[in-house]
């Protein structure tokens, strides 16, 4: 390891890093703007520069120089303090005076930067160079004067997003930051380059105008729009959610978030749902909850427990479904499935079989991949985004089985579905030393999702990806509330429960009375027929059409539960605003139905619950912590026997922008939707 002085001390450092890395790891600060630690060294606003010593006699840009042994660096001298002065002072000669009226006042890294490096006035007093501001598209507003070419946006872009649509024209003060043919971005994670702008070129077009970052109250939560758990930050003033912005997680998300989970929040107080209803003469009206609760106790009096149903939905918490699988057992009730999409996860296979078994960093070690009936892009943009990052660093290709789609990197296209898979197992492959193998819910959200998961898992181990110290069989969720359904066993009885397909069948032949829909949207409603159907939820979406009673229930910025990602980690919303109106969290819910029904769950709060809940399933307690999974029971999925059809594989999620009750009430994700569409209507001409 080399040994460097920095400002007099003398340290040891990793070899292969840079002047400027080496003084954070010396808690030296170092201004800058360009660069950044996720992206390529561009060395163009040269606010960073240093003195070095054997060097040349001028300061040199620290985000481009590598360290050397015996190196002397000097980050205070007067030439340095000097320069910095100098370049601060080139950067305001043409910014304009936005200041007052800018929206990225308060979190500005050109504003804090000039009052401790800049110079008391400017010096110069010639005409501002002027630049028409550019259209991104409805998320991103630009204001170009403001911009100092640092360059950031057009990186991100490139080699983060996956999409070559933006870069630079001209030279000198001409050059000017563009997308190439003046058209809306398409990538799934443009908004992160608002959080990468270090000036306010470029400002969230949604946020425009709406509040200042100190009149926010801050929450630090969970994301729900995939089940990727995502860390974000929830801005509120007073109840209404005025902004989402990412947290830094090293083995979830880094630092990006996608679009949906960035601009979703106009959704959450849109079409809400703020009170009980119940149905009479064909129409909803609002009720108190104690009539609610009645009427239920009406219809479920009498009622035989078979003819009852439960479906819980993608967005449900994992105290919430544990509180609904209690209340189900308390009530006999053994048709309960939290698989709306119908997959045949659970069943077999142990955790292992629904788990992304090598956690989403375990992307970085892999040196190969298969993807079944899966398109990460949309499905997962962030860890689609870690893909490709593993795919540019070299030595690992990826494989698809199922649609063709523009996954922003390379891959080998080997067919659309259950024959190319079979023809797989049949092949000679070998996977490398930590191959690995994610399925879709696109795969297994069929008839013969069973016998497709079975092969998923036979290509798996013909591959050598579940070996000692590697399991490279992953199954990439679209829920966020999926997984910990699941570990809590929302799942039908095996003495006879009903899954949801067999559900909506029984509805349909008039053989199941009641239905209580938890948040479960994504069904076909027009197959209950005369069911009776109960539905918690927190959006007038498509199961609130249908119900007879509404219990309004809490969004997920609005409550305190538990979410499993993808990888079975275990992570904890705080509650960021409060539900609307009357409307209360779903536990809660079941908790005062089961008393008015006669017989209340056995738990009084929130805490109670979970501790019942940690018997169950006592990963769950802990936050943050992926507990991984033993793959004992995993060769069970290998068992299933039975033809799969030859129906391609197809991705579950037809528009990124609107696969839940939040989303499909946004206003700024249907203006997304129909920008999609057209660019997909131009793109096909």
């Amino acid at each position: 390891m080399p040994k460097v002085k920095i400002d007099g001390v003398e340290m040891e450092v990793p070899a292969g890093i840079t002047v400027l890395q080496a003084c954070e790891l010396a808690g030296v600060e170092i201004p800058r703007f360009c660069y950044h630690d996720r992206l390529s060294i561009a060395g163009n606003c040269r606010m960073c520069l240093v003195e070095v010593k054997p060097g040349p006699p001028k300061p040199q840009a620290s985000c481009a120089l590598p360290v050397a042994d015996k190196q002397e660096i000097f980050t205070q001298t007067p030439t340095v303090q000097k320069a910095r002065k100098g370049v601060m002072e080139f950067l305001l000669i043409n910014h304009p005076l936005d200041c007052p009226i800018c929206d990225q006042g308060g979190e500005c890294d050109l504003q804090d930067q000039a009052m401790v490096y800049g110079l008391e006035r400017n010096r110069f007093h010639e005409n501002k160079r002027a630049v028409e501001n550019k259209y991104l598209g409805p998320l991103v507003k630009t204001s170009m004067n403001r911009c100092i070419q640092c360059t950031r946006c057009v990186r991100f872009t490139t080699e983060v997003a996956g999409i070559e649509q933006m870069g630079a024209t001209g030279r000198g003060e001409d050059m000017e930051i563009t997308t190439y043919l003046n058209k809306a971005i398409s990538s799934e994670l443009q908004g992160n380059i608002i959080d990468l702008c270090p000036v306010g070129a470029l400002t969230s077009l949604p946020y425009e105008f709406k509040a200042r970052p100190w009149e926010l109250r801050k929450t630090e939560t969970i994301d729900v729009m995939d089940a990727v758990g995502c860390n974000i930050r929830v801005d509120a003033r007073g109840r209404e959610v005025m902004r989402i912005l990412p947290r830094t997680h090293e083995d979830v998300n880094e630092e990006w978030i996608s679009d949906k989970t960035r601009f979703v929040w106009d959704g959450l107080k849109a079409q809400r749902l703020d009170r009980p209803y119940v149905r009479e003469f064909g129409k909803l009206r609002a009720a108190s909850w104690q009539e609610a609760f009645q009427r239920i106790a009406q219809r479920m009096n009498g009622v035989n427990p078979d003819r009852v149903g439960i479906i819980l939905g993608d967005l449900v918490g994992a105290e919430e479904a544990f509180s609904v699988r209690q209340f189900a057992d308390q009530f006999g009730i053994k048709n309960i499935d939290c698989r709306q999409d119908g997959t045949p996860l659970g069943e077999k296979g142990g955790r292992a079989g629904y788990l992304f078994n090598t956690g989403i960093a375990g992307i970085d070690e892999a040196d190969s991949i298969l993807l079944i009936g899966t398109n990460p892009r949309i499905e997962a943009p962030v860890l689609n985004a870690r893909i490709r990052r593993r795919v540019a660093r070299g030595g690992c290709p990826v494989s698809l089985i199922g649609e063709r789609a523009d996954l922003t990197y390379g891959y080998k296209y080997l067919g659309a579905g259950p024959e190319t898979l079979s023809q797989f197992l049949s092949s000679e492959q070998q996977g490398g030393a930590k191959p690995m193998v994610i399925v879709g819910q696109g795969a297994i959200d069929r008839a013969d999702g069973p016998e497709v998961l079975a092969a998923a898992y036979k290509a798996a181990e013909k591959l050598g990806a579940i070996k000692d110290g590697w399991n490279g069989f992953n199954v990439l969720h679209t829920a966020a509330g999926r997984v910990g359904a699941l570990d809590v066993c929302a799942l039908p009885a095996t003495d006879g429960g009903k899954t949801t397909r067999e559900m909506l069948d029984a509805a349909k032949a008039g053989e199941l009375d009641i239905l209580f829909l938890i948040g479960a949207d994504e069904i076909d409603t027009q197959a209950l027929g005369a069911t009776f159907v109960v539905y918690v939820g927190t959006h007038g979406d498509a199961g609130a059409h249908r119900a007879d009673v509404i219990l309004s229930g809490a969004a997920y910025v609005e409550k305190q539960v538990t979410y499993v990602n993808t990888e079975g980690r275990p992570q904890m919303t705080e509650r960021g605003s409060f539900p609307p109106g009357d409307a209360r969290e779903d536990w809660a819910i079941f908790r005062a139905l089961s008393e008015a029904l006669g017989q209340a769950l056995p738990w009084n709060n929130l805490e109670e619950l979970r501790a019942a809940m940690y018997k169950v399933a006592p990963q769950l307690m802990r936050i943050d912590h992926r507990t991984p999974a033993s793959t004992n029971e995993l060769a069970d999925l290998g068992k299933t026997e039975g033809a799969m059809s030859a129906e391609p594989f197809h991705s579950p999620i037809t528009d990124f922008y609107m696969t839940n009750p939040i989303a499909r009430a946004s206003g700024i994700m249907a203006e997304c939707s129909a920008l999609k569409n057209v660019q997909k209507l131009e793109a096909a001409e």
